[in-house]
């Protein structure tokens, strides 16, 4: 009786997998891009950390705003993203036979992982802000 529920589920069993690992790539490449923005805009704003760092802000606390900023996205994203998903789930309910209720454990656990994912994504830039040597970033432009 197992193998014959084994045989008659594989076609669910490998869209699962396939769903899975595609939703760890997306995770990955949110990631990736997160990183890139927030890497981008230290990277613009080195000048204005120089002088912070020279009027005598300690590097923890460069690497605080930072973060900060990056949190700040991640949550106002959290706070559009899951009222957005509940009311696309809703039109979608309408449009397709078979789709359930939103699973608020899951809405919330995903938004958890992605501020988790750009807490991570924030962390390398603001080690980077918080180690700007004041006199190399006035000097260049």
């Amino acid at each position: 009786m197992a193998a014959h529920t084994a045989d008659s589920l594989w076609q669910q069993r490998t869209a699962a997998s396939w769903i899975g690992a595609f939703s760890v790539m997306a995770l990955l490449l949110a990631a990736v891009g997160l990183y890139g923005v927030i890497a981008q805009s230290v990277a613009q704003r080195t000048r204005e950390l120089g002088i912070r760092m020279a009027l005598g802000a300690a590097p923890a606390s460069v690497s605080r705003l930072v973060l900060r900023e990056g949190m700040t996205l991640a949550l106002l994203g959290t706070a559009v993203g899951v009222p957005s998903a509940v009311a696309s789930e809703r039109i979608m309910r309408r449009m397709l036979e078979g789709i359930g209720g939103a699973d608020l454990v899951t809405l919330l656990s995903v938004g958890f992982l992605l501020a988790l994912v750009t807490l991570a994504a924030c962390w390398i830039p603001a080690r980077r802000a918080g180690r700007v040597d004041p006199l190399v970033a006035l000097r260049y432009e």
